[in-house]
């Protein structure tokens, strides 16, 4: 399923399909390490659910949600997560 990552929950993983953003916030995200193929797990929220924390190669980092929405990912299942 396709979504972006503000449409993950907490323990969801995921792998980055698309980065949507352009210019310098689009460059940013791919140079935190966000390119298609990158493997993230969702490890927490905010009270308010923003920001969203995330794990991905080896390090957690946390977005807000506006820049959530330019991260298109493939959640993967239940069973595919095993």
């Amino acid at each position: 399923m396709i979504c972006s990552i503000r449409q993950l929950g907490v323990h969801d993983k995921a792998t980055v399909t698309s980065i949507t953003a352009a210019g310098e916030m689009g460059r940013r995200l791919r140079d935190m390490g966000l390119v298609p193929g990158t493997e993230i797990e969702i490890v927490g929220r905010a009270p308010l659910k923003d920001p969203v924390a995330l794990r991905l190669r080896g390090f957690t980092l946390t977005l807000r949600n506006n820049e959530a929405d330019f991260i298109h990912v493939d959640k993967r299942d239940a069973l595919d997560a095993e």
